[in-house]
């Protein structure tokens, strides 16, 4: 999964992280008279009018965003009294209240619903919003205003004054306000050409994974899924074109879910390959030019800086703060991981061989089938058994939302007259326990082509006291829809996702902050990925588990003696899905601890992948990366640069709440509400880590993490 850079922003809000340049308002058709972007939504929560908005407007609303954008830094820089925090700080955190807007609606449907007319109007605006980062950052005038209130008025300020100043000053320092000119130029430069690669990464990631995509000509060869499988099949191969009767989709991750079911080993290669191929030159699709670019530009940017390379350079901002502690910290679980990992893999081929003979050398793409094999004979259940349960209407509701109720006494109010920009969504409107509504969320859980893949959070609008604005949040998944009229089951991986992604999303739900920069999610990202974690514990949980497990078309809840059987079987094989994780880890950590003269081109980075692997000892066939370099979207699309990690580490702090949790219990309201106060609300408004130590009541314990995975 992954959040959007928008509400990874620790520094500044969407507006101001996204923006500013010399652009005309545009009065032509999509201006002001008939667009509805120009102006707030009448509707609930200010929620985007989706039945009023068309791709044309989008184009018009930025230009005119971005003119207001200026006019309002001009405003700021223009004022002849004394800077302070009010007439300074205070103004910039107000300014931008349209482009916010407009940046908001538009990115979302960038990354769920990427239309030809959307991708269009992304290549025009992404220069623009780039530049108008780099005036804003390099704003001299602007910027001696605001290191004058912070020189000044820091120390006498408190609570989140205190703490918006300290993010809006550091946010300019780190983009380089202290540097000189020709730095800033050259600067101004590298942030261009970084927007532009990553826009290009973001067409042809999509392009690739699509591209992959495995076409079989007889149902034959499909041998082993299910009925319901192979209908999905059938129906992706419909919707692509039909190239050929069945399409096996590529997901994002380097693995593929249906290797555990083809009994076919040739299918199962062809699957592996076009997987993890899809973007390395050998199909269409070359994405290692940019990579190896992106790669050099970082590290110019953190040389200019000041820093050795650019992981130094990200991790300042961070709970982790230097590479030294990531190091350690990763260090520690590859050597706990690595003898349990050989001897998963040792444990599997044996078994292969039972039946494929004694010769039999397990690969990658065997992995998945016979491990499912051995789990089914060891439990006795087959994942087609448990599927029925998981109805994902159900998940959602008597699981998902159940759970929040009962912690947090939250209720959801499905709302049919709020529009959407695809039909497959829904909204629901959030009640909390004293009957106030205090928030929308809309729920987009099926995969399409114009989707990018994979699940994440993100917001409409994001909760601010100052700009009386309550939270509209989305979660997006990438789920399979069954054919019209059957239910859509889903996997227990899927499961867990839908309430990682919620975890996610109460994150901003419940965010109760003043300022709009530091609420909700506007987190560092060793921490985001802690409150998402966190909520999957409650998918196991007996009495929120009976709850939603109800048979899709019996409604009856799952067999006690199955249940009991998943349950078990949850951490069977675990050190491969630790082991994927550790591995991409350290690929994006070497990639980001390159000084620049040492980074690869692009016809060496598959090279020094492996070469990245084999030095820290996970160069293993039998684990690859949960993401490759050529397809590694969190890190050359995303905001996970040098932070990959923050899956890992802020899993230690999941363990340890879910622990706190169930000391205290882990349904009653009183803890919720706790958690809720303490951590939740918080937002980006005090240390992160006193924050989460309040609620635990003790410093986090790294070795609840091997102990939560079965290690």
């Amino acid at each position: 999964m992954s959040i959007t850079k928008t509400l990874l922003s620790v520094a500044l809000s969407a507006t101001f992280m996204q923006v500013m340049a010399a652009v005309p308002a545009d009065n032509t058709y999509g201006g002001a008279s008939d667009n509805p972007l120009f102006s707030n939504s009448s509707l609930p929560f200010g929620a985007p009018d989706f039945s009023k908005i068309k791709p044309e407007h989008y184009l018009p609303a930025f230009k005119e965003a971005i003119r207001q954008q200026k006019e309002e830094v001009a405003a700021i820089v223009a004022n002849k009294k004394k800077a302070t925090f009010k007439n300074t700080v205070l103004a910039f955190e107000k300014s931008g209240l349209m482009l916010d807007r407009v940046s908001n609606i538009f990115f979302a449907l960038v990354s769920a619903d990427k239309t030809p007319e959307i991708a269009e109007t992304q290549r025009i605006v992404t220069p623009l919003l780039s530049e108008l980062e780099n005036e804003i950052f390099f704003n001299k005038k602007l910027f001696q205003r605001i290191k004058f209130v912070y020189d000044h008025e820091y120390a006498n300020l408190k609570g989140e004054d205190k703490k918006l100043l300290y993010e809006v000053y550091n946010s300019f320092v780190r983009q380089g306000a202290l540097l000189t000119d020709s730095q800033m130029e050259r600067m101004k430069q590298i942030n261009n050409r970084i927007s532009e690669l990553q826009q290009q990464w973001g067409n042809l990631l999509p392009e690739a994974t699509n591209g992959a995509a495995v076409w079989v000509d007889d149902v034959k060869q499909l041998a082993g899924l299910s009925e319901a499988d192979i209908a999905q099949c059938k129906k992706d191969a419909e919707s692509r074109g039909g190239k050929a009767p069945y399409c096996i989709v590529i997901i994002n991750t380097t693995q593929q879910p249906l290797l555990a079911s083809l009994d076919n080993r040739e299918l199962r290669k062809k699957v592996y390959e076009a997987s993890v191929h899809r973007a390395d030159g050998s199909r269409t699709v070359d994405t290692y030019p940019i990579v190896s670019e992106i790669s050099k530009l970082r590290a110019e940017k953190a040389k200019i800086m000041g820093f050795s390379n650019y992981a130094s350079y990200s991790l300042q901002n961070t709970m982790a703060k230097n590479t030294k502690s990531v190091y350690d910290f990763l260090t520690s679980l590859i050597a706990a991981y690595s003898p349990k990992a050989d001897a998963e893999t040792r444990e599997i081929e044996q078994y292969a061989r039972r039946t494929m003979g004694p010769d039999f050398q397990l690969q990658p793409y065997d992995r998945f089938y016979y491990s499912a094999k051995m789990k089914k004979e060891k439990f006795q259940f087959s994942e087609e058994e448990v599927k029925p349960y998981f109805n994902v209407d159900s998940v959602q509701k008597n699981g998902v939302f159940y759970a929040a109720h009962l912690v947090y006494g939250l209720s959801f109010k499905q709302r049919f007259d709020i529009p959407v920009y695809h039909p497959d969504m829904k909204v629901f409107e959030v009640i909390d326990k004293n009957g106030k509504p205090i928030a929308l969320f809309y729920s987009d859980l099926y995969r399409r082509p114009t989707k990018r893949g994979g699940a994440w959070m993100s917001a409409f609008a994001k909760q601010s006291g100052m700009r009386q604005q309550l939270p509209v949040i989305f979660n997006v998944l990438n789920c399979a829809k069954a054919p019209e009229g059957q239910p859509t089951l889903l996997t227990w991986d899927e499961v867990t996702t839908l309430f990682h992604e919620f975890g996610h999303a109460l994150h901003g739900i419940l965010s109760n902050c003043y300022y709009n920069t530091l609420s909700g999610t506007a987190v560092p990202r060793d921490f985001v990925e802690m409150p998402s974690q966190f909520n999957e514990s409650f998918a196991s949980i007996p009495e929120i588990f009976d709850h939603y497990a109800r048979h899709a078309a019996t409604g009856q809840p799952m067999p006690a003696e199955l249940k009991e059987k998943m349950l078990n079987s949850i951490n069977f094989h675990s050190a491969y899905a630790l082991g994927e994780n550790l591995a991409a880890t350290c690929v994006d950590m070497a990639w980001h601890m390159l000084p620049l003269e040492e980074v690869p081109s692009a016809q060496q980075a598959a090279q020094f992948e492996q070469t990245a692997l084999k030095k820290v000892g996970l160069l293993n066939s039998q684990v690859p990366p949960r993401y490759s370099t050529s397809y590694f979207n969190h890190v050359w699309g995303g905001g996970y640069a040098a932070g990959y990690y923050s899956y890992l580490w802020t899993e230690v702090l999941a363990v340890n709440a879910a622990k706190r949790f169930e000391q205290l219990g882990a349904l009653k309201p009183e803890v919720g509400q706790s958690f809720r106060d303490k951590v939740l609300s918080r937002g980006n408004t005090m240390d992160l880590m006193e924050s989460f130590t309040n609620f635990i009541g003790a410093q986090p314990d790294p070795s609840l993490l091997l102990k939560a995975r079965g290690l």
